[in-house]
């Protein structure tokens, strides 16, 4: 599980361990997966997955570890809300590395351990959690939107080239999920304008609904592939449209 220190990360460790998990956490930050793995009973394991040296310790670790059935990739993250004509370019290039190279790095380092778990009669799961951005472009959003829609082909083109394996690859998009970091880290530590995405929202998502589809998706049984699930709040009817003030009924008539 990448991403494990905080948000949809962090949820779905707790969320799959509840289910009988055994989890590997993994994010940068050692002293919030050391406050996880004492909490939750997960290993913790610090390393940074733009990192090619610490990807391929991770992969050994986990190759020591035990069998690897699953691997879920949520680490991620946006920069800025700039225009594609005033964006800084090393913003792209910190949302690519993220969502979309660590990807491909994780997935060629643990694949094999993978097709391994999987033989005999079992299973294995790729699953990677990405966004509605990647579906839909929104001004401001453009880096954001290349860097989920690149993160999207990855899992869709792995679908194809491993068609004829017993192995899952799973996408879940979500919307708008209120989270503490995610939107702060976006607008740059401006936690007054992070709150102002979410004024008004009636019940955003939070990180344990879309925890929870993750350990749907991993615990459905191994002939059933949740190729996509896109969830958003009932607020957000599409990435353009959301509703602020209470929900309710309108009047007959």
């Amino acid at each position: 599980m990448t991403g494990a220190s905080s948000g949809i990360g962090e949820a779905a460790v707790r969320a799959l361990r509840a289910t009988g998990w055994d989890v590997v956490a993994v994010a940068r930050r050692a002293d919030r997966l050391a406050r996880l793995e004492a909490s939750t009973g997960a290993v913790a394991y610090a390393a940074d997955l733009t990192d090619a040296a610490d990807v391929e310790a991770l992969a050994e670790f986990a190759r020591q570890s035990g069998p690897v059935h699953a691997v879920v990739n949520v680490a991620g993250g946006a920069r800025g809300t700039d225009h594609v004509a005033d964006a800084r370019s090393e913003d792209w290039q910190w949302m690519f590395d993220v969502n979309v190279l660590s990807a491909q790095r994780l997935v060629a380092a643990l694949l094999p351990q993978l097709r391994a778990a999987a033989t005999d009669g079992g299973h294995a799961d790729l699953l990677f959690v990405t966004s509605t951005a990647a579906q839909t472009a929104y001004a401001g959003g453009g880096g954001y939107n290349a860097a989920k829609a690149g993160e999207a082909m990855l899992a869709h083109a792995l679908r194809l080239e491993l068609n004829g394996e017993p192995i899952r690859v799973v996408e879940i998009a979500p919307g708008m999920v209120h989270t503490p970091e995610f939107t702060l880290n976006r607008l740059g530590g401006d936690s007054t304008a992070a709150e102002k995405v979410y004024e008004g929202v009636e019940a955003p998502l939070t990180a344990d609904d879309v925890a929870d589809v993750i350990a749907y998706a991993l615990n459905a049984p191994g002939h059933v592939n949740l190729d996509l699930v896109t969830m958003r709040p009932v607020a957000q009817s599409a990435q353009h449209l959301l509703a602020r003030g209470p929900l309710r009924p309108r009047t007959a008539g």
